[in-house]
Formats: C-alpha cells, sequence, structure tokens
C-alpha cells in the first residue's frame, strides 16, 4: 500500500494502464488467432479479415502494447501465409 498521496494516485493510473494494455493485447490475440485459423482452414474469408487483424496490429502498435518491429514481423508473417492460400 502506498503512503504518500502521489504514491497512490500513481498506482491507480497504473491499474487503469495496464487494463488498457490488457484489453488491447486480448483483442491483437484474438485477431491474429482467428486469422491463423482461417488461414490453416484454407478459407478465402482469411484475406478480407486480414485487414481486421491490421488494423488490431496497428492500435496495439500506436499505444505502445507491442512496438514497431513485432508489429511489422507479425504483419509480415500473416501476408506470407495469406499469400500461399492461392
Amino acid at each position: 500500500m502506498p503512503n504518500k498521496k502521489s504514491a497512490a494516485k500513481e498506482l491507480r493510473k497504473a491499474v487503469k494502464r495496464s487494463a488498457a494494455n490488457k484489453k488491447a493485447v486480448n483483442k491483437l490475440k484474438d485477431s491474429v488467432k482467428t486469422s491463423l485459423k482461417q488461414i490453416k482452414a484454407g478459407d478465402k474469408q482469411a484475406k478480407i479479415d486480414y485487414s481486421k487483424t491490421i488494423k488490431a496490429i496497428d492500435k496495439a502498435t500506436k499505444k505502445g502494447v507491442i512496438k514497431k518491429n513485432t508489429a511489422s514481423r507479425k504483419k509480415s508473417s500473416l501476408m506470407k501465409k495469406i499469400n500461399a492460400l492461392k
């Protein structure tokens, strides 16, 4: 437990931030998993849903939840798999 008023406020802020980050990470993971399942099944819908996954990755990057290079790597990996569907 924090002893000072400012420390208590920082703790409240940290709790809010971690909740927001967790929400963004979960959305990102769900989106990527869904895309990978569609790709594995050979579903043509995967190409359409790819844009939603990219949007989730970009939002997580913008919020600072994941790093820029990680986002690029995830996008590249997904795109390679989608292009292999043809």
